[in-house]
């Protein structure tokens, strides 16, 4: 991703997909241009914030006008690598992996899981959502043939690690894990974990004792040079 060139933030990385599929739906409603403030109310993070992370990327907008919805479109299309195909390998078709192949990134264009693997003798060479399952037997073979480098891990917690040391000699170069396991990879792969039930236990604890603060206290300060 162009980010990356640009060393910004990572929490700032993280939000410029939001960012892009707000201005869609913008563009798509014929609207020209529009205000951090009005940007703050839709995505939900504060205008300061939106103000600073867009400053990163230089003079996108202007005082007293706001910024033009196509250009803001444009550029994080480009930013964001909009206009190239992510091809990306889910590793376990059981319930998880089948619901991300039916799901299959539908609002991500330029995303898409187009290989499964699997060890169950009756799910592979079926397809889920025009996706072929293929037999982990055979994961480095297609991994390093088509240059997959992002792979979404769903198997059992066990399996986790043997797989992903699979994984290590091929081209891969993230790893979106699923898994309550830790992953031990070198330096050259990025791991993501999503523990679903952490993130409920979480969720939980902070409505309970956080109810009334913000989640993100780090983002307040303001950037008064960057207003719009």
């Amino acid at each position: 991703m162009a980010t990356e060139q640009l060393r910004i933030p990572k929490a700032t990385a993280k939000r410029l997909p939001l960012y892009y599929r707000f201005l869609q739906n913008l563009y798509q409603s014929g609207k020209l241009r529009v205000s951090s403030a009005e940007l703050s109310e839709a995505v939900k993070v504060d205008s300061a914030t939106i103000r600073r992370d867009f400053s990163y990327f230089g003079a996108l907008g202007k005082k007293g006008y706001g910024y033009n919805v196509q250009y803001l479109l444009n550029f994080f299309r480009k930013t964001l690598d909009q206009d190239a195909l992510t091809k990306v390998a889910l590793i376990g078709v059981g319930n998880l992996g089948t619901a991300l192949l039916r799901y299959n990134f539908t609002k991500n264009n330029n995303t898409k899981i187009c290989y499964a693997f699997d060890t169950n003798e009756s799910k592979i060479g079926t397809q889920i959502s025009d996706v072929t399952v293929y037999s982990l037997d055979q994961l480095e073979e297609i991994l390093n043939k088509e240059e997959i480098q992002v792979v979404i891990l769903t198997v059992p917690a066990q399996a986790a690690q043997s797989v992903t040391d699979r994984l290590v000699k091929t081209r891969v170069k993230g790893i979106l894990n699923f898994t309550p396991a830790r992953l031990n990879v070198p330096s050259s792969i990025n791991v993501h974990h999503i523990d679903l039930a952490v993130e409920l236990q979480s969720f939980v604890y902070f409505i309970k004792n956080y109810s009334n603060e913000s989640e993100d206290t780090e983002e307040v300060e303001e950037n008064e040079k960057t207003r719009i």
